[in-house]
């Protein structure tokens, strides 16, 4: 049963890993999703995927940290599709060095993609969604942002912030009966991990594709009950309590 028949959704970091996933899932619900990438080939190969096996997607280059990037975006998708139902901030980058290691620059590129992006695309995002009255707004958090360990200060900081301003958010967008979710995520199999750490056992991490369907529920709940947080682990995680 496809439940978001007629609903559009705009993903970043759409390209690969979890972002990736949710895609497939929010299509195959029966929404049009908008793949949002800087990795624009990699965004067209999600498409293609889901095209294949009958699904409606496209995908744009976004860039999160850029205000105008975002602007064209979302208001692109308003003008060729009259509404906006669902964003999911999923894009982050992280820089795994010390603290004296880690450059001025490095500390703000991460600041602007993982905490002030999810910050333009929630607000021209509601932009659309409040005349609407509804939508659904999923901010991809981490268990970073509950505990810390070394040598992942920006990713910490980037992400305690995020799950703040997530809460925060969700007070002013129920308003306007928009729903906003943090999705507090334990480690994945993608890309965004296993790249910095190849080393990490397998069954310490989650198919990424768990979580996509984690949140594809919550997203297909029509009622007036509302998920502000939730907390999805790997059954072994070893960071995790």
């Amino acid at each position: 049963m496809e439940k978001l028949q007629g609903k559009v959704a705009l993903v970043s970091g759409g390209a690969q890993g979890l972002g990736q996933q949710i895609c497939y899932q929010l299509a195959e619900a029966g929404a049009t999703v908008i793949a949002g990438d800087i990795q624009e080939e990699k965004a067209a190969g999600t498409v293609k995927t889901i095209t294949e096996k009958g699904g409606k997607a496209i995908a744009m280059r976004l860039d999160v940290s850029s205000e105008e990037s975002v602007k064209e975006t979302i208001a692109k998708i308003k003008s060729e599709y009259g509404s906006l139902d669902i964003l999911v901030n999923n894009a982050g980058i992280d820089f795994t060095k010390p603290i004296l290691e880690l450059s001025v620059s490095e500390w703000d590129a991460a600041f602007a993609v993982n905490l002030r992006g999810p910050f333009l695309m929630s607000k021209y995002a509601l932009e659309v969604m409040s005349p609407q009255k509804s939508g659904n707004i999923i901010n991809i958090v981490s268990t970073a942002s509950l505990r810390a360990w070394t040598e992942a200060s920006v990713y910490h900081a980037t992400k305690w912030g995020l799950r703040g301003f997530s809460h925060a958010l969700f007070t002013e967008a129920r308003k306007v009966n928009v729903k906003v979710t943090a999705i507090i995520a334990g480690g994945m199999s993608t890309p965004f991990l296993l790249d910095r750490f190849p080393d990490i056992p397998p069954q310490n991490l989650q198919d990424p594709k768990n979580v996509a369907t984690k949140i594809r529920y919550i997203i297909e709940d029509d009622t007036d009950t509302v998920v502000p947080e939730i907390l999805i682990l790997p059954l072994m995680e070893t960071s995790w309590p």
